[in-house]
């Protein structure tokens, strides 16, 4: 399995709450009432990007080769 490191921006917000983005894939960011519970939240929801960003990768490489036939 390969590791990848991914830059997580951590902040809190008015609320109390910490917030945890990661910019280098899109729409994946959580909260979490301590910095524990973000970074957390924030390691389940990467592997929950990744996953579907390999899907659609494959989802694409699927149509492209359907078109070619």
């Amino acid at each position: 399995m390969k590791v990848k490191n991914f830059e997580v921006i951590l902040e809190k917000d008015e609320g109390g709450w910490f917030i945890a983005d990661v910019p280098s894939l899109p729409g994946c960011h959580t909260q979490g009432k301590t910095k524990k519970e973000a970074l957390n939240n924030i390691k389940e929801a990467m592997g929950l990007c990744v996953e579907e960003y390999k899907a659609k990768r494959a989802q694409l490489a699927e149509h492209e080769a359907s078109e070619k036939s």
